[in-house]
């Protein structure tokens, strides 16, 4: 059985996030200049290579992007065959039935985002938007808040990969920023697929044209989460404990 290891500020801090809060720290102790410095270009990647994952079998790309979001947020990478199928078998588990009663497969979005909570890797939801502009936008906010991965929902819904960082032209929490790339694993690569194209090298840096050619809003009959036709993301948050007061 997996066990259950919350993520904790040592494990962060060997991220990136953890070296531009150091930056900030050396930046304070600088003199302000009285010339106000202009927005510049903002980066993240959370990832190393090593924490890449293929997925083992064509179902279990849920399972693979969690081992991948896991190993970008604890020291050490876990690439095992049985930790995989375990966190698919959760991600199962928290997907619930198919409205239309047929058995599924694979995991759902809801069971992606349901099972990494689960595993202590903070808190994690799902949410759409109807352009790929705001959807990436709104999954770099969220790492840049959390300092955690974000996965992206693509071939329409039938596909799973990990948004392990991005390129935007300022601070993406800053008004008026702009993604300008994304940084994907795709836990089928090497993998070419007939419909969708070749999978990306871990790692790649895709601008918005390339990354549409596989992230596609989703649709389906049987889709009842009112996310149809929009660009689904898992993102990360805070969670905050407050809001068990009134429980």
């Amino acid at each position: 059985m997996l066990t259950v290891r919350p993520v904790g500020p040592a494990d962060r801090l060997r991220r990136p996030a953890g070296v531009l809060l150091g930056l900030c720290l050396m930046a304070a102790a600088v003199p302000v200049s009285t010339a106000v410095a202009a927005p510049r270009a903002y980066a993240m990647d959370l990832g190393v290579r090593a924490d890449f994952v293929a997925q083992t079998n064509n179902v279990q790309c849920v399972g693979a992007s969690m081992q991948m979001m896991l190993n970008m947020m604890r020291a050490g990478a876990d690439r095992t065959a049985a930790t995989q199928r375990k966190l698919q078998q959760l991600a199962r588990e928290y997907s619930g039935p198919r409205p239309d009663g047929f058995v599924r497969r694979g995991a759902s979005v809801r069971g992606w985002a349901a099972g990494l909570t689960f595993m202590g890797a903070g808190g994690y939801r799902v949410d759409g938007a109807p352009t790929i502009e705001e959807a990436t936008l709104m999954a770099a906010r969220a790492m840049r808040m959390t300092g955690r991965p974000a996965g992206l929902l693509v071939w329409s819904g039938r596909h799973a990969w990990v948004m392990s960082g991005f390129r935007s032209t300022i601070d993406p929490l800053l008004s008026g920023a702009r993604i300008t790339g994304v940084i994907v694993e795709d836990p089928l690569y090497p993998a070419v697929s007939s419909q969708w194209g070749r999978s990306p090298t871990p790692g790649a840096v895709l601008n918005l044209s390339v990354l549409g050619r596989q992230f596609v809003p989703r649709w389906g009959s049987w889709w009842s989460s009112g996310l149809d036709g929009q660009f689904v993301v898992v993102l990360p948050y805070e969670f905050d404990p407050r809001h068990l007061r009134n429980i």
